[in-house]
């Protein structure tokens, strides 16, 4: 599959790679200079990949209380919330954000989910609620770094100073000083751990001028089209899940770290599991790995302790702000005091140690 940027990625430049069934540009340039550049300055990354299912409704909020680990009542008109999807077991189909607007709410499953979800959803649903995927009718932009909201705002006439962390926002034909036709939710989220802006755009076509135009008025900003390979660099560094990688095999939020996820006041889907989960001592856990030796972590690189294994790398690679390797890795939780030195077993044995998320801090590249 290819989304409605693919001729313009090939005339940028791109070296393409399979993603999940999709076409998508791995990089441009070297992953490094757009890696570094999204930390410094601005990046613009098609991820039309991911999925969109809209749901509305009379029920739709007690209904998306139901499917998720949030309570939606919280989640205001005009707001999005990250949270997780879990089966009966307690173990997480997929993470997402939904985003509230006005009637209705926008879930983004992750690049391949998108059908399974829909079907998840249909078969929960409980009074009066509507689904739609419409996953093939959009495109999705995003644009991220330090510099985005002034590269955004030269083809905006919305005041992004009025969008808060994770707010959200339907923009109208008249809130674009480009040539644009077509419906455009914005919302401040993104995947790298900067300020950043995602926008989710119908008919998907619309976004191939969104995209030449945010290039051209950007360049004084110094923004870079950037791939997917970057994307997971910059993610990596700021400890964020990578669905196919951290949930793969069957994990549950409290063993991926994202418990804090968790309204416990009201009833979902897998709560019950995940209530005799927490009776546990000893599991295995997400945990930040950060090199001490030359060497790159890749995923599925067993973990040890002296000759016991005692986990496993989930995603790993070369940190460009840190210049080393560094891992997220479910090790068990005898063995993940802050300094204690592990080795992974990759290529080559590495010797490792325990540190606090995130890799990277704000600032700190």
């Amino acid at each position: 599959m290819k989304t409605a940027l693919y001729e313009l990625h090939r005339e940028l430049g791109a070296t393409f790679t399979n993603f999940m069934g999709y076409e998508m540009p791995l990089r441009y340039k070297s992953v490094q200079e757009e890696h570094l550049n999204v930390r410094h300055k601005v990046g613009l990354f098609d991820v039309s990949h991911m999925g969109n299912i809209f749901v509305r409704g009379k029920d739709a909020e007690n209904f998306i209380s139901k499917i998720t680990v949030e309570n939606a009542s919280k989640i205001k008109e005009g707001m999005g919330q990250y949270t997780v999807l879990l089966n009966e077991d307690g173990n997480i189909i997929d993470d997402e954000v939904f985003l509230h607007i006005g009637s209705e709410y926008l879930f983004i499953p992750n690049s391949g989910m998108h059908e399974k979800i829909a079907a998840w959803m249909r078969k929960n649903v409980e009074g009066s609620v509507e689904i739609e995927d419409v996953s093939d009718e959009f495109s999705i932009l995003a644009v991220q770094g330090p510099l985005s909201k002034e590269t955004l705002q030269e083809i905006l006439n919305f005041d992004l100073d009025t969008l808060k962390f994770f707010g959200c926002q339907e923009l109208s034909k008249e809130n674009f000083k480009i040539d644009f036709d077509g419906r455009c939710i914005i919302s401040r989220t993104g995947y790298t751990g900067e300020r950043g802006y995602e926008m989710y755009i119908h008919p998907a076509e619309a976004a191939v001028n969104v995209f030449k135009e945010l290039l051209s008025r950007g360049e004084k900003y110094g923004i870079m089209p950037v791939g997917l390979a970057a994307r997971d660099t910059l993610r990596l560094e700021k400890g964020f899940m990578l669905a196919c990688n951290e949930f793969a095999g069957g994990r549950n939020p409290i063993e991926a770290g994202l418990e804090w996820l968790i309204d416990w006041e009201h009833d979902f889907i897998g709560k019950d599991a995940l209530m005799e989960f927490k009776k546990k001592e000893e599991y295995e856990k997400i945990t930040f790995l950060e090199c001490v030796d030359a060497g790159i972590p890749r995923h599925g690189d067993e973990v040890f302790k002296d000759d016991n294994r005692v986990g496993i790398v989930t995603s790993g690679n070369f940190s460009p702000c840190l210049r080393k390797g560094i891992a997220l890795a479910y090790v068990n939780t005898k063995y993940r005091g802050i300094d204690e030195e592990l080795i992974i077993k990759g290529r080559k044995d590495m010797k490792a140690k325990v540190i606090k998320g995130p890799f990277v801090r704000k600032g700190e590249c």
